[in-house]
C-alpha cells in the first residue's frame, strides 16, 4: 500500500490550498480515509476523516473551514482548506485503513495501518 500526499505550499493568512492523497496497492473504496497534521514540536493530531459510505468527521479547530472528499474512481482524498491561519502550518498526512468503526472512531492516529509521507503547508501571516 503506497499513500501520495500532495498540494502543500505557502499561503497567506486567510487563502485556501487543496491537498490530494492518491492511493495505490488496495481497495480505496474499502477504506476509511483520514488527515492528520504535525506542526514543529508538537504530536500529530486528528484533522478529518471520511468512511467510504461518505460520512465525515472532523476536529473542531477545521470545522467549518476544512472539507474532506473523496474520488474511489481515481483513488484520491482531498482536503480542502479554506480561511487558512498561520496556526494551521504543518506537515499534514493522509491515512487508510479498513471500515470496521464508528466514524469517531478514525480520530484516533493508532486507528490507521497505512500512512503516507506527508505534505508542508505554511501559513503565513
Amino acid at each position: 500500500v503506497q499513500l501520495q500526499a500532495s498540494g502543500g505550499g505557502l499561503v497567506q493568512d486567510g487563502g485556501s490550498l487543496r491537498l490530494s492523497c492518491t492511493a495505490s496497492g488496495l481497495t480505496f473504496s474499502t477504506y476509511v480515509m483520514g488527515w492528520f497534521r504535525q506542526a514543529p514540536g508538537k504530536e500529530r493530531e486528528f484533522v478529518a476523516t471520511i468512511s467510504y459510505r461518505l460520512n465525515t468527521y472532523y476536529a473542531d479547530s477545521v470545522k467549518g473551514r476544512f472539507t474532506i472528499s473523496r474520488d474511489n474512481a481515481k483513488n484520491t482524498v482531498y482536503l480542502q482548506m479554506r480561511s487558512l491561519k498561520p496556526e494551521d502550518t504543518a506537515v499534514y498526512y493522509c491515512a487508510a485503513n479498513l471500515a470496521g468503526s464508528s466514524i469517531t472512531y478514525y480520530a484516533r492516529r493508532n486507528a490507521y495501518n497505512y500512512w503516507g509521507q506527508g505534505t508542508l503547508v505554511t501559513v503565513s501571516s
